[in-house]
C-alpha cells in the first residue's frame, strides 16, 4: 500500500473543482428549510432566558436597590422572560412548518431523482 500516493490524491481532491451534484444540492435546500428557524429558536431562546435571569436578579435585590417596587417589576420582567421561553417552541414549530412547506416541492422532486437514479 503506497501512502503517498493516498495522500497526493487526498491534495488533489481537496484542491480540484467540486462538481455540483444532486446531493450537495439536497443537503444545501435541507439546510435552507430549516436554518431560519433553528436560528430564530437559539436567538430568541438565550433572549429570553437573559430578560428572565435579569428578572429574578432584579427581584432578589442583586441588581437595583431591592425595594418593593424593584421587587414586582422583577417578577413581571421574569414572568416576561419565562413566557417567552413557553412560547419560543410552538414559534420554531411554526416557521419550520412554513419553511418546509416553501420547500417540499424541490426537495421531494430533488430526492426522487437522486433514488429513481437520473443524473
Amino acid at each position: 500500500m503506497n501512502t503517498d500516493k493516498i495522500y497526493a490524491e487526498a491534495i488533489v481532491n481537496e484542491y480540484s473543482k467540486k462538481s455540483a451534484s444532486k446531493v450537495v444540492a439536497l443537503r444545501k435546500l435541507d439546510r435552507a428549510a430549516k436554518m431560519p428557524a433553528q436560528v430564530f429558536a437559539y436567538t430568541f431562546g438565550i433572549l429570553c432566558a437573559l430578560v428572565a435571569g435579569a428578572g429574578m436578579c432584579l427581584s432578589m435585590g442583586v441588581i437595583g436597590p431591592g425595594t418593593a417596587l424593584s421587587v414586582g417589576l422583577g417578577i413581571a420582567v421574569g414572568v416576561l422572560g419565562f413566557a417567552g421561553m413557553a412560547v419560543n417552541y410552538p414559534i420554531y414549530r411554526r416557521i419550520l412548518r412554513e419553511r418546509k412547506d416553501r420547500y417540499a416541492g424541490d426537495i421531494i422532486r430533488l430526492a426522487n431523482e437522486i433514488a429513481g437514479g437520473e443524473s
